[in-house]
């Protein structure tokens, strides 16, 4: 007879059976919509990233170590913890209601928990809190551990992020190579994103004479930096770029208003779709909302 799984080996496993590893997200998502799926966020129940299953089978771990620990409720198969999924997730995200989550944190977990049991009305019965931008605080303010960053020695760096918006993996892998001139002399950074999709990112016209000397006579399979400090406020900077890119693309044309509805005359579409593009979402509302207001 066989050693019985432990319920986290269990959970791994049923992680590893919802992995669509280099399977088309956008084409799973066509086919949802082409069969009838209208709802605004649309999945096909499957995991398409790496990134989306770390955070997600870390919380589902958080669920069973607190069951365990926090309700003596030690469940040794997954067929135990599925029948009482209702109860149990209802619970978990009352209690992080209690403990002042934030609305992105219990949506986010929510998410986590309906794709994982394969329910996707689960919980539907516990009011989450609406995500508003006014709650919104990352890169809106000082940071303590920001404090004892000096600036002058990552002037070059930061010019770089100020110029091209990259996410902190993305400006990590940038080599000599990947930044170009187009036929018109407008300069671009290739950029391995998120999902390993490439896009092309135009550097901002006032930073681009900075960026050409950066590359200028270094080896073409050269990485542009060797080293990333972890206490780079690299969000600001992607912030700061969205901003300015909208502003260039509108030909100056000011920003959102920071307050109230947005209203459709208030924002330049092509622009800010310029910028979403840009910044490797593809999301409108996300680009509007944490970026350009």
């Amino acid at each position: 007879m066989g050693k019985r799984r432990s319920i986290v080996r269990q959970v791994l496993d049923r992680f590893d059976s919802l992995m669509a590893t280099g399977e088309s997200r956008h084409a799973a998502k066509l086919a949802a919509r082409a069969a009838g799926d209208r709802t605004w966020s649309v999945s096909d129940g499957r995991i398409h990233a790496f990134r989306t299953r770390k955070g997600y089978q870390a919380i589902v771990l958080r669920l069973v170590n607190w069951c365990a620990t926090m309700q003596g409720l030690r469940f040794r198969s997954l067929d135990e913890l599925d029948a009482r999924a209702e109860e149990i997730v209802a619970r978990y995200l009352t209690d992080g209601l209690a403990a002042g989550k934030s609305a992105w944190t219990l949506k986010t977990e929510r998410s986590a928990f309906r794709l994982f049991f394969g329910r996707r009305d689960l919980a539907a019965g516990v009011p989450l809190p609406p995500r508003r931008r006014t709650d919104i605080t990352r890169s809106r303010g000082p940071v303590a551990r920001y404090g004892a960053f000096y600036p002058a020695h990552w002037r070059t760096l930061l010019t770089f992020l100020d110029a091209t918006g990259l996410r902190r993996s993305e400006v990590a892998r940038v080599h000599v190579r990947d930044v170009y001139e187009d036929a018109d002399g407008c300069l671009h950074v290739a950029v391995k994103g998120k999902g390993g999709k490439w896009r092309t990112v135009p550097v901002l016209s006032d930073h681009a004479d900075a960026v050409r000397a950066l590359v200028a006579g270094r080896p073409r399979d050269e990485r542009l930096f060797s080293r990333i400090p972890s206490h780079l406020d690299i969000h600001a900077a992607r912030r700061g770029f969205a901003q300015a890119t909208y502003r260039e693309a509108s030909h100056g044309r000011p920003l959102p208003p920071a307050r109230g509805r947005l209203a459709r005359e208030s924002i330049d579409p092509a622009a800010a779709r310029q910028v979403s593009q840009a910044l490797g979402h593809n999301r409108m509302d996300v680009t509007t909302t944490h970026y350009l207001r």
